[in-house]
């Protein structure tokens, strides 16, 4: 066979948002475009704000000589001191352009953070439901993923983290606002969290990271603060993108932030920039990072998606399914009518609604719903909703 066992097994055992775009691909030959209802990938629509076009024009208009060329593989100085200084801001910490490097996207921060930091058999906690490539992220740096139920309104089970910690523990990641539910991990949980890793390393003589995965920091609703890490923990990690708050997706373009009060950080940098060059990233897209420098405080329509939110939210509980509300992210992640969240899953594309079973995300019962969709999309999928929910709720 072309390509290993390993990938061969991971490719059928995970990969459901891949499987559902596959389905939908399908239904939309058989039926239209126009009578599918794909709700099952996290793409936003919206597009990049008014600020980011004006400064991708200005550059495009005015091209600096070497723009193009290679940089140092953190990324410019200039762009790691913009990013620096608005972490600064946020979390009134002495951030400089030495604590960041520039990355491809989150999802490349993350593999270049658990390359650094991870000998073979160590451990990294993730907490479900969780965003399913990080177990393949952990993997392909030869560590162990630690799967670790959070509560039952998807909150930090503190209890339950400090029973998964062993002596190879070497990180935990968490994701606030969380994909796929939504939850934000209030400043609260956060401290005693880093309070409880702080008493496992005395406990076993370790060093356990905070892997703070943050691409949807900005995505925030009710009036909500962001409850950073940075404050509470020394051994903090931030892995962020512009992904989703600039809605750049396609672009790739983010970051890693070390903690400036961190001992180790000289070290640590620079075996994140070696990471970041030998995985084959080698730097940051040199476009995107002039442009982002420069439009660091802007973002899209928070709004827009709260509005979306309120929408899809207020429709399905009316209609007898049971959710937590989400605080951020676009993401609702209902209880399954049934046990068998792939059967539910199933019988909604009876309708032409597309879902991914929560099974994807390490939490088996649920199912995910992306709301960062055209209108007339979700309001397309209630009728198939509706009557799922004659058939499984009454």
């Amino acid at each position: 066979m072309p390509i290993s066992r390993y990938v061969s097994r991971s490719m059928e055992e995970g990969g459901w948002i891949r499987r559902m775009f596959e389905v939908g691909i399908a239904l939309k030959a058989q039926y239209g475009d126009e009578n599918v209802f794909d709700l099952s990938l996290g793409n936003p629509i919206m597009e990049p704000p008014a600020a980011f076009h004006a400064e991708l024009r200005r550059i495009a208009g005015n091209p600096a000589p070497g723009m193009h060329r290679y940089m140092p593989n953190a990324g410019y100085p200039e762009t790691r001191q913009a990013v620096a200084d608005t972490l600064s801001g946020e979390t009134g910490l002495p951030f400089g352009a030495g604590d960041i490097v520039m990355t491809c996207g989150a999802a490349g921060a993350a593999n270049v953070v658990l390359r650094a930091i991870l000998n073979p058999g160590d451990e990294v906690i993730i907490l479900a439901p969780f965003f399913g490539e990080y177990v393949y992220y952990i993997q392909n740096h030869n560590g162990t993923p630690v799967i670790v139920p959070t509560n039952a309104e998807f909150g930090l089970d503190l209890a339950a983290i400090d029973a998964a910690i062993t002596a190879r523990t070497r990180g935990i990641i968490i994701n606030s606002p969380n994909n796929p539910s939504g939850v934000v991990y209030p400043d609260a949980d956060i401290r005693a969290l880093g309070d409880l890793l702080g008493r496992a390393e005395a406990r076993y003589g370790s060093e356990i990271f905070i892997i703070s995965d943050e691409p949807y920091r900005r995505i925030i609703y009710d009036g909500l603060e962001y409850p950073q890490v940075f404050p509470h923990y020394e051994h903090t990690i931030v892995v962020n993108s512009h992904a989703k708050d600039l809605g750049l997706p396609g672009e790739r373009i983010g970051h890693i932030a070390v903690h400036p009060g961190y001992a180790g950080k000289a070290e640590l940098v620079d075996g994140l920039v070696f990471c970041n060059r030998v995985l084959g990233f080698v730097n940051a897209p040199a476009l995107m990072q002039h442009v982002v420098r420069a439009v660091q405080d802007a973002s899209v329509d928070v709004g827009e998606y709260q509005r979306k939110r309120d929408y899809l939210y207020d429709r399905l509980t009316g209609m007898g399914y049971s959710a937590v509300k989400p605080q951020g992210a676009f993401y609702l992640f209902p209880r399954s009518p049934l046990d068998d969240d792939e059967a539910f899953v199933a019988a909604l594309q009876e309708y032409n609604v597309l879902v991914v079973p929560g099974k994807g995300f390490g939490a088996p019962g649920h199912f995910r719903i992306s709301y960062c969709l055209e209108d007339r999309v979700l309001e397309g999928a209630m009728d198939g909703f509706a009557r799922a929910a004659e058939q499984y709720l009454r």
